[in-house]
């Protein structure tokens, strides 16, 4: 059995993450193996995202990839040509602190696994402090596993990348490809960040680009955004023009207002009237924080990346990829891939077959009676699930004279009254109390 582990680890040895421990299953999992297509480990049925997997090097491909061929590539270039500061966006370590300390106080080295890519130090952590506290990503806390999650979740790399997709045709790599072209050049951004107050308007012979979040291919989508004023003249255009003199600005998620000296978010895509509290910069639709502060916009809302991508093209509940084929299934209200709509446990193909949804994801009804099926506590024999059945608490009964009846009495209790003592049914308290003398 131990060489068996030992030769799963070496064939899987070329994928990221083979043979990680299970963070949520613990031992229950041999360790991750990736399913063929699913996205998933064949072991436990997890994510990659649920196991004991370093993917710094990973994601910081993936957001780079995200960000090629886009304007930002370009806006990147010209901040470093031009000499603004360049901090990492990925790992920072950090004694800044918001709001001045007593003296009698030392500040504290906090390690953060991403921050916002601006110059000033303590704009980031002023930012980072807003955000909910199980959601900030200090290294080595739940809002450190809280982001990596939320890259793997809103930031698919099957929906950038044909490579990562489990055979496409030439015709779908083109979908693909142009599907991908069109939201770099219509949706795709990154928040910046500044103070609302300090904002102006740059001179109308102004050559200045917009401010950008996110760097190209080589800073992975986390290079430098330049703050107010970095080059020279401000960048952006203010914020809510025209609001009287003591007016406070507003979030545009929650309408309430934005405090002095508090820094807000804002979305190029979105023009630079609107501006968001950190903590409501997230997804219209799964409403979570968007992450590092990649953003899609359409039609007047704020998406992560895969919901985004839902709103243009099905997704399947097989692979999780986007579908780009005109044939494709519905079932159990979700669209899937013809050649993937199978079972759950052993992949065959359920196309005009008997299966069970469990969990949101349809199994054969042999998987289903091994696996999944309730036993009946008098016979003990697991229910079909065509079969009629009686539930009652954690217990179940098949729904049949000689199984749903009076343990004192044998009366069937199919349509009338009882009383059950754990996985015992009894028609009165007589019964009860002859069956415990």
């Amino acid at each position: 059995m131990e060489l068996e582990k030992e030769m799963k680890k070496m064939t899987l040895g070329h994928e990221i993450g083979a043979g990680a421990m299970c963070l949520k299953c613990k031992d229950k999992c041999e360790g991750f193996e990736l399913h063929f297509w699913r996205k998933i480990c064949r072991n436990c049925k997890c994510g990659l995202e649920d196991h004991d997997v370093q993917t710094d090097l990973v994601e910081d491909k993936k957001v780079g990839k995200l960000f090629e061929d886009t304007k930002y590539t370009g806006v990147i270039h010209k901040l470093k040509a031009e000499g603004v500061p360049t901090p990492r966006g990925d790992v920072a370590t950090t004694t800044a602190t918001a709001a001045p300390v007593a003296p009698a106080k030392k500040s504290t080295a906090v390690t953060y696994e991403w921050t916002p890519p601006v110059v000033n130090p303590i704009l980031a952590v002023r930012y980072i402090e807003l955000l909910p506290q199980e959601k900030r990503p200090v290294a080595g806390t739940e809002g450190a596993a809280y982001r990596k999650k939320q890259l793997a979740k809103q930031l698919p790399e099957h929906d950038q990348d044909p490579t990562k997709c489990h055979e496409l045709s030439p015709g779908e790599v083109k979908q693909m490809q142009q599907y991908v072209k069109k939201y770099k050049e219509e949706a795709l951004g990154v928040g910046d960040l500044a103070l609302p107050e300090e904002m102006k308007a740059p001179p109308s012979n102004s050559t200045q680009p917009p401010a950008a979040g996110a760097g190209g291919a080589g800073d992975g989508g986390r290079g430098t955004a330049a703050a107010v004023g970095a080059l020279g003249a401000p960048l952006v255009p203010s914020p809510q023009a025209g609001l009287a003199k003591g007016q406070a600005y507003s979030c545009h998620r929650c309408q309430l207002a934005m405090k002095p000296g508090d820094p807000a978010v804002y979305a190029e895509r979105a023009g630079y009237d609107k501006l968001w509290h950190p903590a409501c910069f997230v997804c219209c639709t799964c409403t979570e924080l968007l992450v590092d502060m990649i953003y899609f916009w359409k039609k007047g809302q704020l998406y992560c990346g895969r919901h985004y991508g839902d709103s243009e093209k099905p997704r399947c509940g097989g692979c999780d990829e986007l579908i780009f084929s005109n044939e494709y299934t519905q079932a159990e209200g979700q669209n899937w891939h013809l050649k993937h709509f199978c079972c759950f446990d052993c992949d065959c193909v359920l196309a005009g077959e008997t299966y069970v949804m469990e969990k949101d994801k349809p199994v054969c009804k042999p998987c289903y009676m091994k696996s999944h099926a309730v036993h009946c506590s008098t016979c003990g024999a697991a229910v079909e699930p065509e079969a009629q059945r009686v539930t009652y608490g954690e217990y179940s009964w098949h729904a049949e004279p000689t199984c749903f009846l009076c343990s004192g009495c044998s009366k069937c209790l199919i349509g009338q009254r009882f009383m059950a003592v754990r996985a015992k049914l009894f028609c009165s308290v007589e019964c009860r109390k002859k069956t415990s003398a």
